[in-house]
């Protein structure tokens, strides 16, 4: 890694802490915002040829600081918004902390966090909002990820700020049980910035590397800050085992099923890594999603081979799942692995009693599922005819290539 890249990634990980900071002190999200950017700018200049810093935090701070201050010293309004804003917080939050100083609840990246998944905003608000505020990517960088004009994804988390200002939501962490709802939400943002990232749902790319390695990064520092929450570890380990198949899931843009990749290319750290959080994980209580999807993502990635797989211990943590969190996509991914163990006939039963579920309605995984049972309890006709429609529904053009490759490989068939 280069100095300038070494400089990018610490940046990166001050930046949430840097504008909590400043939130925590004045208020003003948006002109914070812009302040942190602009010290972030200034470290990009100054630290290569001056050198960094002792404390790189502080200077970011009192950087961000004074272009604030110069900001609202400007506005002939400011006295009157900070009396407003004063008699609005907490008498604890009124007291400004030096800039080195820790903020007494929680470190105030994960507070950041918690707010920009404040319930007052749609889950695509969230995801915008924690990607710009708490991930460091420009707009323009967000707006890519998710295929949408530039403008539109400025007007996203324009609104999404308003919203929060609206909501009169302060920068501090709420009380329990309210946290742990929070906490929820804040993985379930991340679950879904990474999934993104891993099979973007649309677009002429596979995978989103930028996300998915935003993802990681954030979550490693909910971890750090909440390490006894079984959850946290859970997704933790997740994102990591999935993301430890990467570099061979694609061959020249094109998908690599799992059972085809050469395992011998796999990131072993990170399965080391995540398989260690499943074990000190899973047996905590009580028991959530995320620990559990994690224990089948370690099955997988613990096989030499595809055919070493424990494809019964993978049907009976996908029970586990089922009773947890029941959802149609769980019972789909079931259906494949009752197929490995008791037969594709046996697999199809389990989908078909999923099959007509509303949330499953014109998704292209039915049919790829579909097609792949029945490929392999030889009905290749049916299985052509799923193929067709999985890859007609498939949004993602890796994806479709994919299934059309399957299907060519079934033959013409009849006429």
């Amino acid at each position: 890694m280069s100095a300038g890249e070494a400089t990018g990634d610490r940046l990166a990980r001050l930046a949430p802490q840097v504008l909590g900071a400043l939130v925590r002190r004045h208020g003003h999200f948006d002109l914070c915002e812009d302040a942190v950017q602009e010290a972030l700018l200034a470290a990009t200049r100054q630290w290569p040829t001056e050198g960094e810093p002792d404390d790189p935090r502080a200077w970011l701070v009192r950087v961000a600081s004074r272009r604030l201050v110069d900001v609202l010293r400007s506005d002939s309004a400011r006295r009157l918004r900070e009396e407003r804003d004063l008699a609005r917080r907490p008498l604890a939050d009124r007291v400004a902390p030096s800039a080195g100083e820790a903020p007494s609840a929680a470190d105030d990246s994960l507070t950041l966090l918690v707010l920009c998944c404040h319930p007052a905003l749609t889950p695509s608000a969230q995801v915008a909002l924690t990607l710009r505020a708490v991930g460091g990517l420009t707009t323009a960088e967000i707006a890519r990820a998710h295929l949408v004009p530039e403008a539109t994804m400025a007007q996203r988390i324009s609104r999404a700020k308003a919203r929060i200002r609206a909501a009169g939501a302060t920068f501090s962490l709420p009380p329990e049980p309210e946290l742990a709802e929070r906490m929820r939400v804040v993985r379930h943002v991340l679950y879904l910035v990474f999934t993104e990232g891993h099979v973007a749902s649309s677009g002429g790319e596979l995978e989103r590397r930028d996300l998915t390695r935003e993802a990681i990064r954030l979550t490693c520092e909910v971890h750090r800050l909440r390490p006894d929450d079984g959850e946290t570890a859970g997704l933790l380990a997740l994102m990591l085992l999935t993301d430890a198949r990467r570099a061979v899931r694609t061959r020249d843009g094109d998908l690599v099923p799992l059972a085809e990749q050469d395992r011998t290319l796999w990131d072993a750290a990170a399965i080391a890594e995540g398989v260690d959080l499943v074990t000190r994980t899973l047996g905590r209580v009580p028991l959530g999603r995320y620990q559990v999807e994690a224990a089948i993502a370690a099955v997988h990635d613990e096989a030499a081979c595809a055919e070493d797989t424990d494809w019964a211990q993978v049907v009976a943590l996908y029970g586990v799942l089922e009773a947890i969190a029941p959802n149609p996509v769980v019972t789909l991914n079931r259906a494949v692995a009752v197929g490995e163990v008791d037969g594709p006939a046996a697999g199809l039963a389990v989908l078909d009693a999923v099959a007509d579920d509303a949330r499953l309605a014109g998704h292209h995984r039915v049919d790829a599922v579909r097609a792949h049972l029945l490929e392999r309890a030889g009905d290749l006709d049916g299985a052509r005819e799923a193929y067709r429609r999985a890859a007609r529904r498939a949004t993602s053009r890796p994806e479709q290539r994919h299934l059309e490759r399957r299907l060519a490989a079934l033959g013409p068939g009849r006429a």
